[in-house]
């Protein structure tokens, strides 16, 4: 996936002005590429819309003037997407309670040898995490993941960690959807 350049990032009062329409339009990308996976993981494959509107977001909040602040949201958003063939993906592990968030994430340390999404071939694709995301005692409840699928469709999303043993089958739309990011077409059968 080709990353956002600078040119792709208004200053933040033209975005003021349109972020009504931005922000409708980032939401039902992000529709199409939310997948829950039981009930603590939601995944949320990234594009290039999802992750302008991200920055975006950053450039108001912090009313961003400095070219090397933008230039920093924009390289650090830009690591999420993935390159060619690459899937990016944010993963929020979802644990209301602050103790048994706490708990929860170290017994979890393991996560990232356990999610895989399976491929219309049947092929196993195991996620890429970000080692910065995760210490030696327990993982962060926000990691960002790369799935290297190449030209594969992805089907299906999954967790073979015994407390989190889940499978989530992706609809006709969301697959559409990866698939238009990695740059190709698919016709549901």
């Amino acid at each position: 996936m080709e990353p956002l350049e600078r040119k792709d990032i208004l200053d933040f009062m033209t975005y003021y002005e349109q972020r009504e329409g931005i922000r409708a339009s980032a939401m039902a990308a992000k529709a199409l590429r939310r997948v829950h996976l039981g009930e603590h993981l939601t995944f949320l494959f990234e594009n290039r819309e999802t992750i302008r509107y991200q920055v975006l977001e950053m450039v108001r909040v912090e009313q961003m003037v400095r070219e090397a602040d933008i230039r920093h949201e924009l390289d650090t958003y830009n690591e999420v997407l993935g390159g060619e063939g690459e899937l990016g993906c944010t993963l929020l592990i979802e644990i209301p309670d602050e103790q048994e968030r706490a708990e929860l994430l170290r017994r979890w340390r393991d996560l990232p040898d356990h999610i895989y999404l399976v491929c219309t071939d049947g092929t196993r694709i195991k996620a890429g995490f970000d080692p910065g995301q995760m210490s030696e005692d327990k993982l962060s409840s926000v990691q960002f993941l790369k799935f290297r699928v190449g030209s594969r469709v992805p089907c299906a999303l999954c967790s073979d960690l015994p407390d989190l043993c889940a499978e989530a089958v992706l609809d006709d739309a969301t697959r559409q959807a990866l698939l238009a990011d990695l740059g190709g077409c698919w016709v549901p059968s």
